[in-house]
């Protein structure tokens, strides 16, 4: 019988270099996403508040050590949180595209804004006194520039990704739309501080009605959110647990806002000099900032029953902790300007307290995300929320 030759192996072309499979580079930047500049922002909050409260006199300068070593902090996570997002930029381009197309996700851009004006606010405030008043005031001038540009294309930037290229419905609406929109908000309320710095004249003029135009567009843009959070709230029940802390994010506008016209006032004896108008807005000031932080107090005292349900529940740690921070840091901010300017010792106890409740916030907060970094449950992929079928119990 004849036998049968082994068929030839038809040759295979070896695969060139291009359809290899690389291994993914720095995996760990993968879920570092825009919500890491949060921590960053409540650090250097926490310098700012605890500068500007009326301590007595014999405690002074420890507590302006303390938070001369926090701004020193917040200086050293910015630049880490900036390497890090480039790093995740570079290295999972895939991924960060996707964050901007995420509902969930892409309204913390505005925190990088944030990030950037909390951090050059600290330094004008708090770093003058380690780096001379000189360099303060340039790396103030440097970041407030950057983030005031950085938050105003977020303002405009991803609500229309949310018109354009997000899909959401009325159960997805979240406190952390409010994000991108408060970043002008922040620079309405720290670039007074530089309006002395500026020539007397139009320049002076020109930052403070500029400042005041973000006021507007930030705070209408508020207006017109916050009751889309609150339906969400009464219609579909509370967030999901893990999610919970965002509440605190409505705080954001409310106090910032308080801040800002109180600092906006102060400026405007230097921009405007003896003009009647100068009278007019210390009065604002005081009329929107009193309702607003009672407004504020309201909300808060909701948020805390509606973190207290969640504990209760198991509420895991995540990087969401972080709105426990900076949005009660701009009330602390808010009522301590109000203080200033009405005299009022029940104000300065109310931001003492506010204060208290941040430090205490800002501890547990930074604690459990050095702890979750060391052990490498950080970064982590953030919680996708539940779809909202029914109000749960």
């Amino acid at each position: 019988m004849p036998t049968l030759a082994p068929a030839t192996p038809t040759p295979t072309t070896p695969p060139t270099p291009l359809a290899t499979p690389h291994p993914r580079r720095f995996p760990a930047l993968r879920h570092v996403g825009p919500n890491w500049y949060a921590s960053v922002m409540g650090t250097a909050i926490v310098a700012s508040a605890g500068a500007a409260l009326p301590w007595h006199p014999s405690v002074a300068p420890v507590l302006r050590a303390l938070c001369v070593t926090v701004w020193a902090l917040s200086a050293l996570m910015l630049l880490v949180v900036l390497a890090a997002r480039a790093g995740h930029w570079i290295h999972h381009r895939d991924q960060a595209r996707a964050h901007l197309l995420d509902p969930a996700v892409a309204p913390f851009y505005g925190c990088l804004a944030m990030a950037l004006l909390a951090v050059g606010g600290a330094t004008l405030t708090v770093g003058r006194h380690v780096i001379g008043e000189s360099a303060a005031v340039a790396v103030d001038a440097v970041l407030f520039t950057a983030g005031t540009l950085v938050g105003l294309a977020a303002a405009v930037g991803v609500p229309y990704l949310m018109v354009v290229r997000h899909r959401v419905r009325s159960a997805d609406a979240s406190p952390v739309w409010l994000l991108p929109v408060v970043a002008p908000m922040v620079s309405a309320a720290l670039g007074p501080a530089l309006i002395p710095y500026l020539p007397v004249g139009q320049g002076r003029e020109a930052l403070l009605l500029a400042c005041y135009a973000m006021f507007g567009l930030s705070l209408l843009a508020t207006l017109t959110l916050l009751p889309l959070v609150f339906g969400r709230l009464v219609l579909f029940g509370p967030l999901p647990v893990a999610l919970t802390p965002a509440l605190f994010l409505v705080l954001g506008p409310l106090g910032q806002s308080t801040t800002a016209v109180g600092h906006l006032a102060e400026a405007a004896r230097a921009a405007l000099g003896a003009a009647p108008s100068v009278s007019a807005l210390a009065a604002f000031a005081v009329l929107y900032g009193v309702p607003v932080l009672g407004f504020a107090l309201l909300w808060l005292a909701l948020a805390v029953a509606m973190v207290v349900r969640a504990v209760r529940r198991g509420m895991p740690f995540s990087m969401t902790w972080w709105a426990f921070t900076f949005p009660v840091g701009t009330c602390v901010t808010g009522a301590t300007g109000l203080a200033r300017t009405t005299g009022l010792d029940a104000l300065s106890w109310l931001a003492f307290g506010l204060f208290a409740l941040l430090a205490a916030a800002w501890a547990v907060a930074w604690a459990r995300t050095v702890h979750g970094v060391v052990s490498g449950a950080l970064p982590a992929a953030p919680p996708a929320p539940r779809p909202v079928t029914a109000r749960t119990r």
